[in-house]
């Protein structure tokens, strides 16, 4: 738990990017031998976003402009851009860069942060420790993945999966400490690397006609291995969470759960103790956006007034590595 005295990061602004092709689930059984009630039974989806027109950074930017536009926000304010992502433009430079240079902050230094599905909890908690050093006032992290770059179209198992999204939130120092991040449990596990991976691109096996030809520039997903551990990973930490800090599931409105199956969302609620009403849940529009889905069903819930100041927040992800964890915090926007 934080230090009580220390300054608070809160979360006062919030922007999101979905791209207009949809992918449903009718077109995916035109493709690959799937079916509408199987992908809906066993993920919850229905459909997906399919961004065309550009890269990673081009969603990502949109979301910060999104951002920018709805909280008055001006690009010379920024201090720092974190932009969570596993399907960066290039190695480099980094899509925090192209995102800076995109939208103007040129005050603003930044990186890029790769913690798969977990990316943008572990951008989150790195963006509120900068807050609480003091120095800084305006952090905005971003989720933002293209994961349709990396998705293999003739995978049943993968492609019904993963859709491209982008959504941003700002971080400023609170005013009031019941408001903002209060507590955080993030955790890796290299032992899983098998389960989940796109191994060709890096140095362990960089681009030949090869691996291109192995399709080793694509994600691979164990389903039953990371289903096993993800139901328990999620469910264990958002317990350990609540336990932590002395709540009950009458003192959260909403679990915040990563946007990977429907199935472990109702998993992880059940084991807290919290009614569907108490789970924020988009999956089946937009399926699995990586390190934006967190972000980005949030935003959707305090855009239609269905998120208030002063809600109790447990947001919670798993995610390839193995990466995992969950965030406490109060929201602060009115």
């Amino acid at each position: 738990m934080r230090n009580s005295q220390k300054i608070k990061a809160v979360i006062t602004g919030v922007g999101m990017y979905v791209p207009e092709t949809i992918l449903d689930n009718k077109y995916l059984e035109s493709i690959v031998e799937t079916n509408d009630e199987w992908i809906k039974t066993r993920t919850g989806i229905s459909e997906r976003r399919i961004h065309k027109s550009g890269p990673t950074s081009d969603m990502a930017a949109k979301s910060v402009l999104d951002l920018m536009k709805s909280t008055g926000l001006r690009a010379e304010e920024i201090d720092l851009i974190i932009v969570a992502t596993v399907t960066p433009d290039m190695f480099f430079p980094a899509t925090a860069c192209l995102v800076q240079d995109a939208i103007g902050a040129k005050n603003a230094w930044g990186f890029d942060l790769s913690g798969a599905c977990s990316g943008f909890l572990f951008a989150l908690e790195t963006g509120a420790n900068f807050i609480e050093t003091g120095n800084y006032k305006k952090v905005v992290v971003v989720g933002a993945d293209k994961m349709s770059a990396i998705v293999d179209y003739t995978d049943r198992n993968t492609c019904i999966l993963f859709g491209d999204a982008a959504s941003a939130v700002l971080l400023e120092p609170g005013e009031d400490n019941k408001y903002g991040i209060h507590d955080s449990l993030l955790h890796i596990d290299g032992s899983g690397k098998e389960s989940l991976y796109m191994k060709g691109g890096g140095s362990l096996n960089p681009a030949t006609h090869e691996t291109v030809d192995n399709k080793l520039h694509y994600i691979y997903q164990d389903g039953k291995a990371v289903f096993k551990v993800a139901v328990k990973g999620m469910a264990d930490i958002s317990v350990e969470i609540m336990k932590k800090n002395n709540l009950k599931s009458e003192d959260i409105a909403y679990l915040v759960p990563h946007q990977a199956n429907l199935r472990i969302i109702d998993a992880t609620a059940e084991r807290m103790g919290l009614g569907k009403d108490k789970v924020m849940i988009n999956i089946g529009k937009y399926g699995n956006t990586t390190a934006a889905t967190i972000p980005l069903v949030m935003t959707e819930y305090y855009r239609s007034g269905k998120l208030k100041k002063g809600d109790n927040l447990i947001l919670v992800a798993f995610g390839a590595g193995f990466t995992w964890g969950s965030i406490y915090l109060t929201w602060g926007i009115d």
